[in-house]
């Protein structure tokens, strides 16, 4: 074993044994020791700091105490920065909240009227509006409606305060793991909010006052108040706006008598009404209902039993009313109302004088024929309208599809009448003083440049005005006109209803002047009613939803415009151009009916005009861009339609004849040597100033010149004119 060699502590110099190492002090280590040399001071020698202590490490300290702090400044941050947050947040709030009405002048905007239009037999044409619906109250409603609203759409609704946050955190939460929006945290507060005040914009701005504006409406409304004026506001596709509307277009039915599936359907319109919509994606709309109808089942607003039977029963689409041509009469009522009561200011509901039963037939009569023959006989619209003998607008039918065309032709189309137009010829020649049996001769005529010629370019000679007529001879209709004067005829089209004006040429004879069905109808009443003129209305009745009455028809009309012997005579020409004249077509079981057809130029309009003691109709077919049809006459088409309305608008009625009683005496001879007056002779003389009128001799039987529009007529007296 080696010796040891190091030193001990006893062989170093001042021997003695060494103390043992002090531990290393913490505290700082003292300034650097000087030595004085004379009166200056120097450092000390570099042995001496060598043997200086080191400076002792910093303790390390343990793990729990750094985490501690850590913890405690990101509370300490978190805190801070959540108040300048909220503080922001307040900001942004207050900055728009400054941009809304104060809370005292706020006030929820009224709901835009609507005007609900019934037939006689309370059935609904239909409604009119902005809304497309009356306003309903909640409890009118089967609580399932509702409740499927709820389901979908906000199940806490009873019980948060305008804002829902278990509802807006779910739907972050959906929406951020779907990666983009499935869900919606809007309360049906806050949507009803954004549907009273506020435009459809999506801007931090709008969702700020939304939420302002919602907590304004919980603190204002009550539950159920704002229920209902969401279930009366929202839009729910087609057109309606409101849960009435909505029930009325898809099911044609009142949304207090809807069934739970069908409720389901229109609460499942709420997420997108286009895409939903049962008329458009019938699928797709069970599909949104079968949904509903689970979220009703989950939140325990109906059994599982309820839901099993709503599932199985569906909910069928049914049309909005009883025919699309319904969609005419309500246009035309909503555009009537005004005049009777002012401005529309709240719901109301018009009682119209269409028969339900009429309306339907004559639009299936008018729709089948055009159907089955007007490609091939090159015409493509139609119109009719049918009314009582005091003016009462039974049936109108204003095209033949109301959802491709509104535009009204019943009212609205004024087109050359034709032949049918000649009845006023033959009235004013009759209350001139000639008969049925006054004889003219059918031979060809000019005036100046103008040669009339019949439909048949055929001249059959000396006729009857009855023949003339019944067989529509326009050279006979033509040389009337000339005898009597332009004036006159065009006095007694005015006298009985003709609205429109009439300008004063011998063309006039031949239908050349613009009408429109209703017009033209209305003024073959006075021979259907004994010589009463009428004012066409369909307007019975307008009253509140409450009940309250605003307007009732009340009055007779004009009076009597056409003598009961002139109404006689003509009743007697006319039957025979349904007997056997050109509108035989017409005819119908025996009825006592009588009538007139109508072609126009080129063939563009063809019409039937005709009555019986109960029912006066017309019929016009033809084209909107007035282009020929394949020669269509009015004993043809319209005839056939004319008939087939008609029989069945008759089923029932005990057969009446028509007023009048007029017995034909046999021909008489051509008045005032006919053969031999200036005009036939010399047709030049037309130009020459001749007064075919002094030819007349005077009339037996003169009417009073009252009427509608005569010196002393309903409206110059109604007017004060």
């Amino acid at each position: 074993m080696s010796p040891d060699l190091r030193l001990r502590p006893e062989d170093r110099v001042g021997g003695g044994p060494v103390q043992p190492a002090k531990p290393k002090s913490r505290a700082k280590p003292a300034r650097k020791a000087s030595v004085k040399t004379g009166t200056k001071s120097a450092k000390a020698p570099a042995s001496s700091r060598r043997a200086r202590p080191r400076k002792p490490a910093k303790r390390r300290r343990g793990k729990g105490g750094g985490i501690g702090r850590t913890i405690g400044r990101l509370v300490y941050l978190g805190f801070v920065l959540g108040l300048w947050a909220l503080i922001g947040v307040m900001g942004v709030i207050g900055y728009f909240a400054m941009t809304l009405p104060p809370p005292e002048e706020l006030a929820v905007p009224e709901r835009p009227a609507n005007v609900m239009v019934v037939a006689a037999d309370g059935t609904v044409l239909g409604n009119r509006g902005e809304t497309g619906g009356e306003a309903v109250r909640l409890f009118e409603l089967p609580p399932y409606l509702p409740q499927a609203v709820m389901a979908i759409e906000d199940r806490r609704f009873y019980s948060h305060f305008g804002i829902d946050p278990v509802g807006l955190a779910r739907a972050v939460f959906v929406n951020f793991t779907a990666g983009g929006v499935r869900q919606g945290g809007s309360t049906i507060t806050q949507q009803l909010a954004k549907n009273l005040f506020l435009k459809p914009e999506r801007t931090i701005r709008r969702k700020v006052q939304e939420v302002l504006l919602a907590l304004w409406l919980e603190h204002k409304y009550s539950k159920d108040e704002i229920l209902e004026m969401y279930l009366n506001r929202v839009y729910l596709g087609g057109g309606a706006t409101g849960v009435e509307a909505a029930a009325r277009t898809y099911y044609g039915k009142s949304a207090r008598e809807v069934t739970l599936a069908e409720a389901a359907t229109i609460a499942g319109l709420l997420k997108a009404p286009s895409r939903y919509a049962p008329t458009a994606n019938p699928d797709l709309a069970e599909e949104r209902a079968q949904t509903v109808i689970s979220a009703m089942v989950d939140a325990g607003f109906i059994s599982d039993d309820d839901a099993k039977l709503a599932l199985i029963s569906g909910a069928e689409m049914r049309p909005q009313t009883p025919g699309e041509a319904a969609g005419y009469v309500a246009d035309w009522v909503w555009e009537q109302v005004p005049s009777f009561i002012g401005e529309v200011r709240s719901d109301i509901v018009v009682d119209t004088t269409i028969d339900m039963r009429m309306q339907n037939s004559a639009e299936a009569a008018l729709v089948r024929v055009l159907d089955e023959q007007g490609a091939e006989k090159g015409v493509s619209e139609g119109a009719l309208v049918a009314m009582d003998t005091s003016g009462a607008v039974r049936a109108i039918i204003g095209g033949r599809n109301y959802v491709k065309s509104q535009f009204n032709r019943a009212i609205k189309a004024k087109r050359q009448p034709g032949s049918s137009f000649k009845t006023f010829v033959y009235l004013a020649a009759m209350e001139a003083g000639l008969t049925p049996e006054t004889m003219r001769n059918d031979i060809p005529v000019s005036f100046g440049d103008w040669s009339p010629g019949n439909y048949s370019n055929k001249y059959r000679g000396p006729v009857t005005l009855t023949e003339g007529l019944k067989d529509s001879i326009n050279t006979v209709a033509v040389k009337l006109t000339a005898e009597l004067g332009t004036e006159r005829v065009i006095e007694a089209a005015h006298r009985l209803g003709i609205r429109s004006e009439i300008p004063n040429n011998m063309s006039i004879a031949l239908g050349t002047s613009e009408v429109t069905p209703l017009e033209l109808v209305s003024a073959y009443v006075p021979f259907a009613s004994g010589g009463y003129g009428v004012v066409p209305y369909v307007i019975r009745r307008i009253r509140t939803t409450e009940g309250e009455l605003l307007y009732e028809r009340s009055g007779d009309g004009p009076g009597q415009v056409v003598s009961p012997y002139a109404v006689g005579e003509m009743n007697y020409m006319l039957k025979q151009t349904v007997a056997d004249g050109t509108g035989r077509r017409a005819g119908f079981d025996q009825w006592p009916a009588a009538g007139k057809t109508g072609t126009s130029q080129e063939y563009k309009n063809a019409w039937f005009i005709g009555y019986t003691a109960y029912l006066v109709a017309g019929v016009w077919l033809g084209n909107d861009d007035g282009t020929p049809t394949k020669k269509v006459t009015g004993g043809s088409l319209p005839a056939e339609i004319w008939h087939a309305f008609m029989a069945e608008a008759h089923e029932g009625l005990a057969m009446a004849d028509l007023p009048g009683d007029y017995q034909p005496r046999g021909n008489e001879p051509m008045v005032a040597s006919g053969e031999t007056q200036p005009w036939m002779q010399d047709p030049a003389s037309q130009t020459a100033g001749y007064d075919p009128s002094a030819q007349v001799r005077p009339a037996a039987q003169a009417p009073a010149r009252n009427g509608l529009f005569g010196q002393n007529g309903f409206f110059k007296r109604l007017f004060g004119g």
